[in-house]
């Protein structure tokens, strides 16, 4: 099993041919990350058109990408703005659970102007967090955050507990030279790890090329993912406008290629692991 990025070539209009090519190159399952940065509320039309595509293309929902949108943000600092954001991440939660995932992915931004800024922020993220708790929990839907500031991250996953709050590890963003090393970090807290974002670059831009293609140390990752909480398939975020392939179907062939290698190279690091157990 294996899963693509709904955006690997587009993050909007409809996904329906993109969906169709993932099948076609051998995908089991999506990771939908249409609309992952921008204010768009799914509609239950719009939802139920793509259970068809998924049903007809043969294909499952491991996780979805939800928005901290450009008006609708639930850190903001002013209440609407933040009243708004929650009813986005509730939007995409129903959206997951009514398709078959049970975790949503969200980015934490830290990057404020001053201290202050940073403290009220962090305490409006922590208002939308209790507030969306009830809702994620009686859909079986967690929230996975996405790699960043791990200064950030660790205070949330010590006070949420893990069948609501868990880690979505993103290779890209753990391989910036000007950060601590994200693997480091990653295996510091291995057992919240419920989402993986995989895919390659050069320690100094977000490329999102396919695995195999940078510098991420990949057996490294793939031991501590075997030792990890994670449970599900190998899923990618590789994008084809960087990644030097013109030809949707040979990138794509690609990409299952490598994934499959990877898929591999953590599936005998859990063998050792249940060997010397």
């Amino acid at each position: 099993m294996l899963s693509m990025t709904t955006d690997y070539y587009m993050s909007h209009w409809s996904p329906e041919p993109f969906l169709r090519r993932i099948a076609e190159a051998g995908f089991s399952h999506v990771h939908w990350c249409h609309q992952w940065n921008t204010d768009f509320l799914y509609s239950q039309p719009e939802i139920e058109q793509i259970r068809r595509w998924l049903d007809e293309f043969g294909l499952q929902l491991l996780d979805l990408h939800a928005s901290e949108g450009m008006e609708k943000k639930w850190m903001s600092v002013l209440e609407y703005e933040r009243l708004a954001g929650v009813e986005l991440v509730a939007n995409r939660i129903d959206m997951a659970a009514s398709l078959g995932s049970d975790v949503i992915i969200m980015h934490v931004h830290a990057g404020r102007k001053d201290a202050e800024e940073r403290g009220l922020s962090d305490a409006q993220l922590r208002r939308s967090l209790d507030a969306l708790a009830p809702h994620a929990g009686k859909r079986n839907v967690r929230i996975a955050i996405e790699n960043g500031l791990f200064e950030v991250i660790r205070p949330l996953l010590s006070d949420y507990p893990p069948d609501f709050l868990g880690l979505c590890y993103d290779s890209g963003h753990g391989n910036f030279a000007h950060r601590k090393s994200g693997l480091d970090e990653l295996e510091s807290v291995k057992d919240r790890l419920i989402s993986v974002h995989l895919h390659d670059n050069d320690g100094k831009e977000d490329l999102h090329n396919p695995i195999f293609s940078g510098t991420v140390d990949w057996p490294r990752l793939a031991r501590i993912m075997a030792a990890s909480s994670y449970a599900k398939c190998v899923s990618m975020e590789c994008n084809m406008p960087r990644s030097g392939f013109d030809d949707e179907k040979a990138f794509l062939a690609h990409s299952f290629e490598t994934g499959t290698a990877f898929a591999k190279m953590a599936e005998a690091e859990r063998k050792r692991l249940a060997a010397r157990a």
